[in-house]
């Protein structure tokens, strides 16, 4: 039988080492630098208006009565093709809480307005700013707190309750009208929009 060489015995102990290090734990400094690779694009404005507001208004709708001229039908999920829609919107609410957490995220790109800015205690995006920037830790206490409502909503649709899901969107009304009454209309100075598209508790 043919002995392997000097050489053939160097490299394997070459794959050997390199194997070894590659099951090392990465050091914490190595994973802060790959976690502060990420680069915010869209702005907190663009994520609620593309993510967090319609699934959030998704969840509520999901249990909801309208009534008209012809009567009223009442919502709420019946098939498992139903409940999967709500799923769908409570993993999309709360990815959308991460995205919000992200640092260095504009309020809003330059030149843009938030939503009702015309209406009188409504705050402009260098105000709202200034305030995430000053206390980011609050900011994202109520970004978890909603995440915290998407996944109450992620349990309800596991359960298929009904019930939960209309405990979970109250708890999604407070987590949204907690931050803002903080970050949007602070003093309870609510733009006529928020008011009618808030549901009832």
């Amino acid at each position: 039988m043919r002995l392997p060489t000097p050489r053939i015995l160097s490299c394997l102990a070459g794959i050997l080492l390199l194997a070894a290090c590659s099951q090392s734990v990465v050091p914490a400094a190595s994973v802060a630098a790959l976690d502060h690779g990420a680069r915010p694009v869209a702005s907190i404005q663009e994520l609620m208006q593309l993510i967090v507001d319609p699934s959030a208004d998704a969840i509520w709708e999901s249990v909801s009565s309208d009534t008209s001229a012809e009567g009223t039908v009442d919502r709420q999920p019946r098939s498992d093709a139903d409940w999967q829609v709500i799923r769908h919107h409570a993993l999309l609410l709360a990815e959308g809480a991460n995205l919000l957490q992200l640092e260095s995220r504009p309020v809003a790109h330059h030149g843009r307005t938030l939503e009702d800015a015309h209406v009188d205690g409504v705050l402009s995006p260098d105000q709202v700013q200034q305030k995430v920037a000053a206390d980011p830790r609050a900011f994202h206490a109520h970004a978890q707190t909603l995440q915290a409502a998407a996944e109450q909503t992620l349990a309800a649709v596991d359960r298929r309750s009904i019930d939960g899901l209309l405990e979970a969107g109250y708890r999604l009304d407070r987590a949204c009208e907690g931050c803002h009454l903080v970050y949007w209309y602070p003093g309870d100075k609510r733009p006529p929009a928020a008011v009618s598209s808030a549901p009832s508790p």
